[in-house]
């Protein structure tokens, strides 16, 4: 029988090689959110970050909303404890702080201003359900919004699905790279967020990441993607070996090198939805 997803193992290091590339699509959807409703009991706003992966980008929230109390979620050991460097008192007075949480479980333990995810929904199986109790956790006024990759037809994951099903690896992986169907259409967000009574904004961006080094593609992949698969082969060196060399020359042929670098599009999803005030 084919293997059942393996939750990933997470590398904080790894990760953040093109930590640039994958913070930009975040401030971008920064960029689309208001501003945080008045706080009627003239306390501090409160920001939950759903995965905040090892906190780089949850810090950015720190540098818009200096008073705000930040609490960044995640799953990943290693990764909470690389963002722990980031935890503390702000500029602003405010504080940010991390606790270990899996969104695919988690409820609001309190009223939020703003409620921010990104690029981690695409790795909780059903997130469109948990929708309505996040929303009931944002104030009148607040902002829940979210950015996820939208590529799952790309090369960079189709390439790893049809080597994951092949007849060499289809007993060992064939159900470990994420499914196609992780991520929504843009429509299905933005009906499921206006039903649920928010003012919504849904779109597309595609980025061209200009990525350079050895095989950078890859080593992108290695930091998301290939997580899964990297996981599930971890203790066997030689095939985990064998299949990311397999899968390198796959994408050496679909992503050339030129002399100012690697081209990787990138397509994500964005949503920001306000509650009403």
């Amino acid at each position: 029988m084919p293997a059942t997803t393996p939750a990933p193992t997470w590398d904080p290091a790894q990760y953040l090689r093109h930590a640039g590339h994958r913070a930009r699509p975040f401030t971008d959807l920064l960029a689309r959110v208001p501003g945080l409703p008045p706080e009627p009991s003239g306390g501090p706003p409160r920001i939950a970050d759903l995965g905040c992966g090892p906190g780089n980008v949850t810090a950015v929230l720190a540098d818009r909303w200096p008073t705000a109390h930040i609490t960044g979620y995640d799953n990943s050991a290693p990764m909470l404890e690389r963002a722990a460097r980031h935890a503390g008192p702000t500029a602003g007075g405010g504080r940010l702080d991390f606790a270990r949480a899996d969104v695919s479980e988690w409820a609001p333990p309190e009223t939020y201003d703003l409620i921010v995810s990104n690029a981690a929904l695409h790795w909780v199986e059903g997130h469109l359900d948990a929708f309505p109790a996040w929303l009931d956790a944002v104030a009148p006024g607040g902002t829940f919004a979210f950015q996820v990759p939208d590529n799952l037809d790309a090369p960079l994951h189709a390439l790893m699905r049809e080597l994951a099903t092949g007849a060499r690896w289809r007993n060992r992986l064939g159900e470990v790279p994420r499914r196609e169907d992780s991520v929504h259409a843009p429509s299905v967000y933005l009906d499921r967020l206006a039903r649920l009574g928010c003012e919504a904004d849904v779109w597309e961006t595609t980025y061209l990441h200009v990525l350079r080094g050895e095989d950078p593609v890859l080593d992108w992949a290695k930091g998301t993607g290939l997580r899964p698969v990297l996981t599930a082969l971890a203790d066997d060196p030689e095939a985990r070996d064998a299949f990311v060399t397999e899968y390198r020359d796959l994408l050496r042929a679909v992503y050339p090198t030129e002399a100012y670098g690697t081209v990787l599009p990138f397509q994500r999803l964005f949503a920001v939805a306000r509650q009403a005030g």
